[in-house]
């Protein structure tokens, strides 16, 4: 069996060799090609841009303001983080004839979701009671409530006044106008005497 197995790789060295050179020469190209190949890893955004993003975003933001009262088109108006009420008029349109553009401070800074409250010439309206006639933010804190500037949000501060029967209030002021006197919620449905005699101490025109 030896012998059998000598004379068969005596006859076929050659071929053997050659196979063998062969292989080892493979083998180098494999491992050659191997290390060749970078090592490709997941590109992943850094978190100080992002974070530098939201910055930016945050200080070329928007605001959005409520512009009511003596302008020739209330509304809702976007403006620029950093924006005047000066700009928040204009952008309503400008003063009617009839504001009274001395009680508003139109140097003052916008801030996002105010109500921008301009008074007609001849209204008076107290500063404790949550009217915006000089671009001050709404003060749903504030224990008397103008029935003629007020917003809904300020009316539902008024115990006995929800959601419904200060939408009936302001449906009624854009009817009919504003509110001579506290009394005139009589005219208004679910508003009887004994109603108003609980809520009036917090209520003004």
């Amino acid at each position: 069996m030896k012998q059998r197995l000598f004379d068969l790789y005596e006859t076929y060295k050659r071929e053997i060799l050659i196979g063998f050179v062969g292989g080892l020469v493979i083998l180098g190209l494999f491992i050659w090609h191997g290390r060749q190949q970078p090592t490709e890893m997941p590109m992943e955004k850094p978190a100080t841009q992002v974070r530098q993003t939201n910055k930016t975003d945050r200080k070329s933001g928007k605001v959005f303001v409520d512009v009511k009262g003596a302008v020739n088109k209330p509304g809702v108006y976007e403006l620029r983080r950093g924006s005047r009420i000066a700009e928040a008029v204009n952008q309503a349109g400008g003063f009617r004839p009839d504001a009274d553009n001395n009680q508003v401070n139109l140097a003052k800074q916008v801030n996002d979701q105010q109500m921008i409250y301009i008074p007609m010439k001849g209204e008076q309206v107290a500063p404790n009671d949550g009217s915006l006639a000089s671009g001050q933010q709404a003060d749903s804190n504030s224990q008397v409530v103008n029935l003629n500037t007020a917003t809904k949000e300020q009316l539902t501060t008024i115990t006995g006044i929800g959601d419904k029967k200060a939408d009936l209030i302001l449906a009624y002021r854009q009817q009919h106008g504003q509110f001579s006197r506290v009394e005139d919620l009589k005219n208004i449905t679910g508003f009887g005497d004994k109603t108003i005699a609980k809520i009036k101490d917090q209520l003004s025109v």
